[in-house]
Formats: structure tokens, sequence, C-alpha cells
């Protein structure tokens, strides 16, 4: 394979999976997720992906029309939990809440869903005991989070992706924004002022005052996650019109930010199956339901009937 963007490791690597073709040419796109490299390398309809250890690469993934083979893009269903946590400015995110719990899933063969979770939901804790939903972060960090969500949805989640506000919005605005159609003009939360109606690209602060604002809202918290999906299919729309060559660069810049358990391999393979899923498909929900007490008088959202339903109907990876 002649390549461009990749080395001669890589070229090799490439040449195996093109053994007994006649030159094709291929073009790479190389970025890092958490120390790793990773890499995306696109011939015609074709896409190799690829993680690197020192000068070695190996494939992990893809999806080759040209040689009839089928895609590699793990084994589904697959979910990932998106935890924006509620650390301020310069603060750590150890200790703080799950101020966003969106849960995405992947079947791995074309279907998606997007699954909002507010953060009142009474669940049991990663040490014991019950509280809101989002506490299990402050207890058991993305792992107690992960674990607490999949304590009350019943769904096996792979891993977790978490960033407090200033890791949001730097992430957003290196992006280049969010291009997004806002149905009625809002009062972003956190002093962002009015984000008006219509089509228009969130800067990072008016993606998180967008995120986080529920006072002004009829449905409180519920529409608050309902917006939170908004902003995860928003963003998928954005980086699938960029190509899946685009996947590497926005996983550095996510990884600048984000703690995660997720491997590189983990990543790459989710990002790209994700990629490859028709935006306008995706289901989407926020898991509603009633309002309670706790034994101590906390208030706490008990899900419906129809949200346990939708938990067990995601569980195949699609809503």
């Amino acid at each position: 394979m002649t390549l461009e963007g990749g080395d001669a490791a890589m070229e090799a690597v490439l040449a195996s999976v093109y053994a007994g073709r006649p030159a094709v040419e291929g073009s790479a796109t190389v970025g890092t997720w958490k120390g790793e490299k990773v890499a995306v390398v696109t011939s015609s309809d074709d896409a190799t992906l690829l993680v690197g250890a020192g000068s070695a690469w190996s494939v992990v993934g893809g999806w080759w029309p040209s040689l009839s083979k089928p895609a590699q893009l793990g084994t589904g269903p697959r979910h990932v939990l998106v935890i924006g946590s509620d650390a301020r400015v310069g603060e750590p995110l150890k200790g703080t809440r799950g101020d966003t719990l969106q849960l995405v899933g992947i079947d791995t063969v074309g279907g998606a869903g997007v699954m909002g979770l507010p953060r009142d939901i009474w669940a049991e804790m990663p040490n014991g005991g019950h509280a809101k939903i989002n506490a299990a972060f402050a207890f058991g960090g993305g792992k107690g989070q992960q674990q607490a969500v999949t304590g009350v949805t019943g769904i096996p989640i792979e891993g977790y992706v978490a960033v407090g506000f200033d890791g949001f919005e730097k992430i957003v605005d290196e992006a280049g924004g969010i291009p997004i159609t806002v149905p009625k003009a809002l009062r972003g939360a956190g002093g962002v002022g009015i984000i008006g109606a219509g089509a228009q690209v969130l800067t990072g602060a008016q993606a998180l005052g967008y995120a986080r604002e529920r006072k002004t809202l009829p449905d409180g918290d519920f529409g608050r996650s309902r917006h939170q999906g908004d902003l995860i299919l928003a963003a998928a729309i954005k980086a699938r019109l960029e190509g899946v060559s685009s996947v590497p660069a926005h996983l550095t810049t996510v990884s600048r930010y984000a703690d995660t358990n997720l491997t590189a391999a983990q990543a790459l393979t989710w990002a790209a199956a994700f990629h490859k899923v028709d935006p306008t498909k995706v289901g989407r929900t926020v898991a509603t339901g009633g309002f309670g007490w706790s034994k101590d008088r906390q208030s706490i959202v008990i899900p419906s009937a129809q949200s346990r339903a939708a938990f067990v109907r995601f569980r195949s990876g699609r809503l």
C-alpha cells in the first residue's frame, strides 16, 4: 500500500490487510488516547483502525467493502457512560458528583441509542447504602458511577468518559463548537445569558449553559437531560460530516481533558462504530419517572414502568 500520513511500520501492517491485491493508495490520520497512538487509514470506502505502541502498529478493527470482508467493530452491544462532573474550573474530578449522566449504546450493526439518566434517581452506591445516582461518582469515581448506572438499568457498561465543566468547554471549543438547532430560546445556566432559537454553533460556554439549565424548563431536570442528549447527537452529526478520518483528532482532544477507563482499542473502535450510525436513526429517551421521598427526606426520582421497559430494550444497544 502507498500510504500518505503513515510510517513504514504502518505500511507493513496494511500490506498484510490487502495481501494479494494490486497497489492500493491510502491516507492515515494519527492521534492519541491516554498516551497510546490511534490511527485511521482510509482507502476509498475502506477504513482500517490501528493502535500503536512504540514503533509497532496493530489492526484493531475497521470495514473493508473492497475486500468483501465483514466489519470488525467489537462485539455488540456496546455501551459507554458519558459523565459530566460538577467540578468547577481548577477543581479535580475526584470527590465531585455526576452532574450529567448519558448512556450511549451501539449494537455494532447500524443501530444506536442515547439515554439520559436524571441525577436524582435513587440508586445503590458502590460503598453500600443508597443515595441519588449522581453521588456514586463522589463515592466511587467513574467506576463507581458506572456500577450504579448498571445497577439501576441492568445494562452492562463497557466503560466511562468523565469530564468537568472546564474540560467540557475546552473540548467543544477545540472541536470548533457544536452546530445545533435550538427549538426555543432559553437562558443558559452559569451566567451564559440568552441562547436564541434557531440554527447556530454553540461555543463551549454556551454548550455548557445549554446542558446545565433546568430552572426555566417546564420539565426541569428531565428537560435538562434531554438537552444533554441533544448535544451528544449534534456532536455525532458534526463528526460524521467530517468523515471517519477525523476520529483520531477528536479522541486526542477528549483524551486531553477527560478521565476514562477505556483502552485505546476500545475508544477507537467504539467511536468509529458510532460514527457509522446514521444520526437520524439514533433512538433517544430520558428515564423519566415519578417523584418520591427517601427515608432521610430527600426528593428523589423513581423510574416509571415505561423507563424500566426502555432499560430492557436498550440492552440491545439501540432504542
